[in-house]
């Protein structure tokens, strides 16, 4: 195998991963004097733990960074690889990874659903709405944060798969997995009667 054919996937998952791997929930509390959010709620550095700072604005802006990223990630990819068709699912991949487990936090990362949904506006912008649909109307209807993110996951598939692409929904099922693999904990409290709601300080 020449470089002329490994090298482009695997600069376009690497490109994925970098985007990925940028912590904003981390940067921006520390960027306002605010610590390492890290050390707050759950430990987590995703928008719902930012939120318990008691910055509303913090926790927006991570999570439109998030989602940003997630999005950037694919489109750079099909810009700078428009000969690669699996150029922008690898480029998904790496993002997601990237998220879930940064190399700079010790591959202790976030849970993955605004940059989940990033990418699946990138990737299928009908399916994009319709993700960030069910999750925002979820959260409002419940107030579970986890809850609106793991059916959000699990509606990108089922989307896609329902719009005729099937090879998104593959991808995106794999997707879905990992996200609920990383509320397996809210999972375990949900089922408990334990899973705080957004407004309360109770670790999420």
């Amino acid at each position: 195998m020449t470089p002329e054919i490994f090298l482009p996937p695997v600069l376009c998952f690497l490109l994925g991963y970098a985007l990925g791997s940028i912590p904003f929930g981390l940067v921006l509390t520390r960027a306002a004097g605010l610590g390492d959010v890290r050390n707050i709620g759950s430990g987590n550095i995703g928008a719902t733990n930012v939120l318990r700072t008691g910055r509303k604005g913090l926790a927006a802006a991570t999570l439109v960074l998030d989602a940003a990223k997630g999005a950037a990630a694919v489109l750079l990819a099909a810009w700078l690889w428009a000969e690669l068709p699996q150029a922008t699912g690898i480029a998904a991949i790496g993002a997601l990874l990237g998220h879930l487990f940064p190399v700079w936090l010790g591959f202790r990362g976030g849970k993955g659903v605004a940059t989940l949904v990033g990418i699946v506006l990138a990737l299928h912008w009908p399916t994009g709405l319709i993700v960030a649909g069910v999750w925002l109307l979820t959260l409002l209807v419940t107030r579970y944060s986890s809850v609106g993110g793991m059916l959000a996951a699990v509606a990108a598939p089922v989307s896609t798969f329902l719009f005729g692409r099937v090879d998104l929904a593959i991808l995106l099922l794999g997707f879905a997995l990992l996200v609920l693999w990383k509320h397996r904990a809210n999972i375990g409290r949900l089922v408990r009667g334990e899973e705080p709601k957004v407004g309360r300080s109770k670790e999420a």
